[in-house]
């Protein structure tokens, strides 16, 4: 017995095409063809095997400059990242600044280059560099809110929310913005405008959009043709959790419920080991490994087809304010990583991620960088996904990657799966649990004739059990 599970995210319908043969045209040329179920938003043919690297620029090298970053382009490119996902690069807003040098969630001008990174004629010649590194380059852009001293706010005061008295209103506790009002179509304009300047001027390939769910869902509707016109591969990926996003607006989507889940896991087999300012370490519903499956299948059913979620083990989010990976997630970190690849999906590295780096960033200070070299163990095992995602027809995100089939285990812990795609075909194995566990299965066990250990390159073979936070990767030849 076995569990197909026929993702938003995996192989659907009659789109054939190979992400590693060259054949792209079928999600372009069959558009018209796709039923209602399908997302309208035309994937970049670059982004199906691609993975996204998340750059905080201030954290990233002891300047913290735009120029000082570009030197890094090279090992990024040898590590194997496709697109590089730059933390906001615009000035940040003086009035009410939150620490020494404020969030960059708080802008102060949207068509300017932070000063503090260089200028943004070095930011042109990095996206130039990085361009011929075979690498696209996305901006971290905040639309829902803006610094509180923004030059829209005296230029513009109508583009903003107001309160009862008149008095322009923040969010949550986020002292330091005010949020925009999406219903003056000035504003709209003004935002899309703005966009397409860092399009247009500067080169860079798309967007993350910073807590785009609190944004109306029409107005990336309205915005996405436009943004398409002026540079026509725009990727666009949302912070967000939210279906209705990525039916003409977005490529990609938070996988936060997948990061959720990861943590449940790994707080149900006693790894979660974060603790909050007050020292409290926070309760977990209990889940297993099998809960893996009945999430795919919801969001298989919520999502438009074709449509991609980004998975993870830490962004920058998750590293300053809820633990690095290894105290969310400890000794199945590597397994949870093995996952966040091989699940259907694109996969996440934020910046340290490679180097195994166990401590938070500071989030308004400068902090110190990362030691990147010599290159450890945690380069070459990200350096190695990274490889086996480019490399694996049967990991294309969306409808061109193979559909995952999922073997249901004795043990809870025990999650195996296998996607297959053109006879190119992957079986993942691991244990999610607090003990060795008996790899057994209520039915057939995946059939692993002929393939290797992707890791070691020894002949495959279905072992009789697997320790906690043990994992297995068989390929194809």
């Amino acid at each position: 017995m076995f569990t197909k599970i026929l993702s938003t995210f995996g192989m659907i319908g009659a789109l054939i095409c190979s992400a590693c043969t060259g054949k792209h045209s079928s999600a372009r040329e069959n558009a018209a063809d796709r039923d209602s179920t399908f997302t309208n938003v035309k994937h970049p043919d670059w982004s199906r095997n691609a993975v996204i690297y998340e750059v905080n620029l201030r954290q990233f090298t002891d300047s913290g400059t735009v120029t000082a970053f570009a030197s890094h382009l090279p090992r990024l490119k040898d590590l194997g990242v496709d697109i590089l996902w730059m933390m906001p690069i615009h000035p940040i807003s003086k009035v009410d600044r939150k620490g020494t040098l404020g969030s960059y969630y708080a802008v102060a001008d949207y068509t300017a280059f932070n000063p503090e990174f260089g200028t943004i004629d070095q930011f042109k010649q990095m996206v130039d560099q990085a361009h011929k590194q075979g690498m696209k380059v996305i901006l971290d852009w905040v639309p829902n809110h803006s610094g509180r001293d923004n030059r829209w706010v005296t230029e513009h005061p109508d583009w903003y929310e107001k309160d009862s008295l008149g008095n322009m209103v923040g969010v949550y506790d986020w002292t330091d913005v005010y949020c925009f009002d999406y219903s003056n179509p000035e504003m709209r304009q003004g935002m899309i405008d703005a966009m397409k300047f860092w399009l247009t001027e500067v080169g860079v390939d798309g967007f993350r959009c910073d807590v785009a769910g609190e944004v109306p869902t029409d107005f990336w509707d309205e915005a996405r043709p436009q943004l398409e016109a002026a540079k026509p591969d725009v990727f666009m990926l949302a912070e967000a959790s939210k279906p209705e996003l990525q039916k003409n607006g977005f490529d990609m989507g938070y996988n936060w419920p997948m990061k959720d889940l990861f943590s449940e896991i790994a707080a149900t087999a006693g790894q979660y080991t974060f603790k909050d300012k007050d020292g409290h370490v926070r309760t977990f519903p209990v889940k297993h490994a099998a809960a893996i499956d009945s999430l795919l299948a919801s969001q298989a059913a919520e999502y438009p087809k074709d449509t991609y979620l980004m998975n993870m083990v830490t962004n920058h989010d998750l590293n300053s304010w809820e633990g690095t990976e290894f105290e969310r997630l400890g000794n199945l970190t590597g397994a949870f990583a093995v996952l966040s690849y091989t699940l259907p999906g694109m996969p996440l590295i934020y910046t340290g991620q490679e180097t195994g780096m166990n401590r938070a960033f500071e989030f308004f200070e400068k902090d110190k960088a990362p030691e990147w070299e010599p290159r450890n163990e945690y380069f070459e095992f990200y350096q190695k996904l990274n490889a086996l995602k480019h490399s694996r027809r049967e990991l294309a995100a969306g409808v061109e990657g193979g559909e995952l089939v999922s073997y249901p285990a004795v043990s809870p812990d025990i999650y195996a799966f296998s996607r297959e795609k053109d006879g190119s075909k992957i079986v993942v194995l691991t244990n999610l649990g607090a003990a060795n566990a008996d790899v057994k299965f209520n039915g057939d066990a995946p059939a692993v004739d002929s393939m290797t250990d992707y890791f070691t390159g020894a002949a495959a073979a279905i072992p009789a059990s697997l320790a906690p936070g043990e994992y297995l990767v068989f390929v194809s030849k």
